[in-house]
């Protein structure tokens, strides 16, 4: 069964979308929703190969697409694919940003120049990508939606995740200061805030999945999948779907009067009791959760 239905409802109509990473997953699905709502669209990964798989995939759909090599922490590249959306399709009004360095590392231990790779590459990309993408649009004079993918580490602290966390935490602040100060110009900025994904488990746990066999194991020395699950007031993961909806839904004329906002997409899980875990009353269970799951690339479920 597919993640959506085959067709859209031209949500996004008439528009133009970059998107800066471009992995059949996440990136590769909001480029996909995005098409079938209607828009033009370019995807950018650092790997041309990827880019490339993804537009081939939406191209074969019967949508528009275009793929570039697009680092978003380099900004002649950034430049470069913000020019060829427009010279390729007249306009560019929405560009959505997930690129930058995850580093997981002890306080302790952290090497402090992979430390400031990993802190500067979140907010770097966030400063290029809306910066040349604002360009644009007030250049055309037509406004647009600039989207930031954020984590649930932008708004707690993480034992262990201190890096990520303070570059997620980072570009938050820095998507709400861009809203006020691009407001005038009528370009949006938002961002959206995912928790550990279902894309994940399956990349993490493919032998148990495979068997059918669960094998207790941390996934940080925190805590682990069980717990996190657990934890989670709907009882499932976000998959790449529910985001690349948000994503949908922000990019449209539907949120032309919301800016500097953050969209959770997290099952309820930021905004419940802290002490509250849903999974003891519910039942919620890693090893049925993985028994159950089915993979699924660009928003389609896959063999």
């Amino acid at each position: 069964m597919s993640e959506m239905p085959n067709r859209g409802t031209g949500r996004l109509a008439g528009k133009v979308a970059l998107i800066f990473g471009a992995g059949p997953n996440v990136g590769g699905t909001v480029a996909h929703f995005m098409a079938r709502e209607g828009a033009r669209v370019v995807v950018a990964d650092i790997n041309e190969c990827v880019a490339n798989e993804t537009a081939a995939f939406i191209q074969q759909r019967g949508y528009e697409a275009s793929a570039v090599r697009g680092d978003a922490l380099v900004e002649a590249e950034v430049e470069g694919a913000t020019k060829l959306a427009q010279d390729r399709y007249g306009r560019l009004d929405i560009v959505m940003n997930m690129a930058g360095t995850v580093l997981f590392s002890s306080i302790l231990d952290t090497d402090v120049e992979e430390w400031r790779r990993a802190v500067i590459s979140f907010p770097t990309a966030g400063l290029l990508t809306t910066r040349h993408a604002a360009r644009a649009m007030i250049a055309a004079g037509h406004g647009g939606s600039i989207i930031h993918l954020l984590s649930t580490t932008a708004h707690f602290g993480q034992a262990e995740a201190t890096a990520y966390a303070t570059a997620k935490a980072g570009l938050l602040n820095f998507t709400r200061s861009a809203a006020m100060e691009l407001a005038e110009h009528g370009v949006r900025v938002n961002s959206i805030t995912p928790c550990s994904m279902e894309h994940q488990l399956w990349t993490n746990m493919k032998a148990e999945a495979e068997s059918g066999h669960y094998e207790p194991r941390k996934a940080q020395p925190q805590y682990s999948r069980d717990d996190y699950l657990k934890n989670i007031p709907l009882g499932r993961f976000p998959r790449a779907a529910d985001v690349a909806w948000a994503a949908v839904f922000l990019a449209s004329d539907e949120t032309g009067c919301v800016t500097g906002i953050d969209i959770p997409v997290d099952g309820g899980l930021r905004h419940k009791y802290p002490t509250w875990r849903p999974g003891d009353t519910t039942g919620a269970n890693i090893h049925d959760y993985i028994s159950g799951l089915k993979r699924t690339a660009f928003g389609e479920e896959i063999d």
